[in-house]
């Protein structure tokens, strides 16, 4: 029996991409709930007031990028406990790839859009034997 993940929080200032990676942990109804911050301040000042378990983070927004909220993230004194830090970003780039696997908070890289089929299979991986009908 699956258990669904208490919050996920998009961090991302592309209303559309919001849209669709919502409507895919809808799909597969594995989140209580989804919200949406649309900087890293945004998503700072979320954290103050809710701990969610997943957050898919965008590389490149204004106001706060990708980049400086890992940064001010890893500065959060207490740092939220289990939270699961996923970059999701348009940017192919190989460098941003190895800046993202250098960081330790950076469980993964997922390249938009992030499809149902795609994040069945990527929360499958990130939370072994909570999904188990997503695993194959």
């Amino acid at each position: 029996m699956s258990q669904k993940l208490s919050e996920v929080l998009l961090v991302d200032d592309y209303e559309a991409d919001n849209y669709l990676h919502r409507l895919a942990f809808e799909t597969l109804g594995c989140a209580e709930q989804v919200s949406v911050a649309k900087n890293g301040e945004e998503a700072l000042a979320h954290l103050a007031r809710s701990t969610p378990e997943l957050i898919c983070l965008d590389i490149n927004m204004p106001v706060m990028d990708g980049w400086e909220f890992i940064q001010a993230f890893e500065a959060l004194e207490p740092r939220p406990p289990s939270l699961l830090l996923v970059m999701l970003t348009t940017s192919s780039r190989a460098e941003d790839r190895q800046r993202a696997k250098a960081q330790p908070l950076v469980a993964d890289y997922v390249e938009k859009p992030l499809t149902a089929e795609v994040l069945g299979q990527r929360l499958a991986q990130w939370f072994p034997g909570r999904f188990p009908a997503l695993e194959r």
